[in-house]
């Protein structure tokens, strides 16, 4: 298993392709002026606590401040929410409603084009979306970036221009050995899928770390698929330079 200590560190950003840029959880496209994020999962806390899971409401407040981080950095002209921006499926927590309405109103201040996604929790997402008039897509395509979510393949056959596609989904994450612990990192991925770039994204939930992806079922069509092969870019204190998930 590869050694955490051993991964040389870089900064709170780093490029993942030549025109997209990780800057702490979310990504960056340069030329378009876009900042995607994804699966902040809204409303999870209250869910668990529904099921009898004593967990404190910490998550909302602590998204708004990488954001307000992130938005030191860059100054976006499109925000993206790729998907699941609440956590309920068939319903809108008390707790959904008033915080989607709080993260839609901060993102709009931020930026002059807010997009929503659809995720496969955002199946009641029109009445928050409606309140704002903000747009929800079932996928976004700049220039040759296609944004999606994840859980889907859409037809890309007609478009031969895409080089690149964006998801999120799969809540990326990966185990390293740091002295004798072996504790859960999220991560981004970069790997292949048929002839294009698949850049995998980590949810911005802070409630859980995510899907180990060397050990736990992957859940994307996107990558039913070997990925050893795909690069690995921890996001920590800092964003780590990448290397081969086979290396663990």
């Amino acid at each position: 298993m590869i050694n955490f200590l051993n991964i040389k560190s870089s900064d709170q950003s780093m490029n993942i392709t030549k025109d997209i840029e990780i800057l702490d959880l979310a990504l960056y496209i340069k030329k378009q002026k876009t900042l995607i994020i994804t699966d902040t999962h809204i409303g999870y806390e209250e869910a668990l606590n529904k099921q009898g899971v004593l967990v404190p409401r910490f998550q909302f407040k602590e998204i708004m401040q990488k954001l307000e981080k992130i938005l030191k950095k860059v100054k976006p002209e499109t925000i993206i929410i790729n998907g699941d921006i609440k956590h309920e499926f068939g319903r809108i927590s008390e707790q959904e409603w008033k915080l989607t309405l709080r993260l839609i109103d901060f993102l709009s201040r931020n930026c002059t084009k807010l997009i929503l996604i659809r995720g496969n929790h955002d199946k009641i997402l029109g009445p928050i979306a409606e309140k704002r008039n903000i747009e929800i897509a079932e996928n976004i395509l700049l220039e040759n970036i296609l944004i999606t979510h994840g859980q889907n393949i859409p037809d890309i056959s007609k478009n031969k221009n895409i080089d690149t596609i964006i998801i999120g989904h799969e809540h990326p994450a990966v185990g390293l050995k740091e002295d004798s612990r072996v504790e859960k990192f999220k991560c981004f991925l970069k790997g292949r899928y048929n002839d294009k770039t698949l850049i995998v994204q980590p949810s911005l939930s802070l409630v859980t770390e995510g899907t180990d992806v060397t050990k736990e079922r992957l859940l994307s069509p996107f990558l039913k698929q070997k990925i050893d092969n795909f690069d690995c870019y921890i996001v920590a204190d800092k964003v780590y330079k990448p290397f081969k998930l086979k290396k663990i």
